[in-house]
């Protein structure tokens, strides 16, 4: 564990001490004089008042955070619970980025802070920093300095490379995902998508919105099969720009999504029978129409 997750944990119990010992009455000291208490940081304070707030041992009264019940020692945190606080945390904030991106709340152009989105996200500010360094390396956001980032414009050009990218990448996938044995799980997991999909087409006037998670099903399933870490990473890419439809214009969205379904199931069904050749020569169709729709978007 990092050392400032080390501190968070320390802070959070000692805080969970200071209230069942009664050195905290009925409500907490200011921000400030926590931070001096501790010999923290206000943020430090803030990320361990808000794991109390969700635990209900404080509430929230105006400015106040007034102590609502005594901590119990079980509820002190453990080196395994603070990291899956902070893994739901980073999961919790990319679910909620990745949402402002689609509903175009956030769009190109468009400068943000992490102060306001650790906010609106209901997380801390260090959760917010982490995630957006981390997004920052495919250069769609930019950090402009004093907590303050960028969304990139997504250009015909980055489109291009990057499609380049996915063909190579996703080919590969799927020449492995071909020669998995046939005792491995993902056949199946395939054979259930294809009936997804089949269900997905034939309600697709009411549901054709949904087609967003099957893409990302299918796409995700085809590239687990290369097990390759560097390729598990360039999910997150795709995640971000294809299902939820970085700077799209979604007008066509309906007629895209009935096209891109015929298009899954015409590769899917030629993976499900083991069909090598054609099962590529499907992937490289439903990849050419899916760069064709984007670039059509932005251009």
């Amino acid at each position: 564990m990092s050392k400032g997750f080390d501190i968070r944990e320390d802070v959070i119990n000692q805080m969970m001490s200071s209230i069942i010992e009664g050195e905290f009455k009925d409500r907490l000291p200011s921000q400030s004089a926590l931070a001096t208490l501790y010999n923290v940081s206000r943020t430090t304070v803030r990320h361990a008042t808000d794991h109390l707030l969700s635990l209900d041992i404080l509430i929230k009264s105006n400015n106040d955070l007034i102590i609502a019940r005594l901590p119990e020692e079980s509820e002190k945190i453990s080196s395994i619970k603070i990291k899956k606080y902070h893994k739901d945390q980073l999961q919790k904030f990319e679910a909620f980025f990745q949402t402002v991106i689609k509903q175009k709340i956030i769009k190109p152009g468009d400068e943000f802070s992490e102060l306001k989105l650790a906010g609106d996200s209901n997380v801390d500010v260090l959760t917010v920093k982490e995630y957006l360094i981390q997004f920052s390396r495919f250069n769609l956001i930019k950090n402009i300095g004093r907590g303050r980032w960028k969304l990139i414009e997504f250009t015909p050009h980055y489109a291009d490379k990057l499609f380049e990218l996915r063909e190579m990448l996703e080919c590969h996938a799927l020449n492995c995902f071909m020669n998995l044995p046939a005792n491995d799980i993902r056949w199946l997991e395939m054979k259930v998508l294809l009936q997804e999909h089949r269900e997905l087409r034939d309600n697709i006037v009411e549901k054709y919105r949904d087609f967003s998670e099957l893409d990302r099903k299918l796409h995700t399933l085809i590239l687990s099969a290369a097990d390759n870490p560097f390729i598990n990473d360039f999910i997150e890419l795709i995640s971000v720009i294809f299902h939820f439809h970085y700077q799209w214009d979604n007008k066509n969205l309906h007629t895209r999504n009935i096209l891109a379904v015929e298009e899954h199931l015409a590769l899917i069904v030629k993976i499900v029978i083991k069909d090598d050749l054609a099962a590529i020569a499907a992937l490289r169709k439903h990849l050419q129409t899916a760069r064709k729709s984007l670039m059509d978007s932005i251009i």
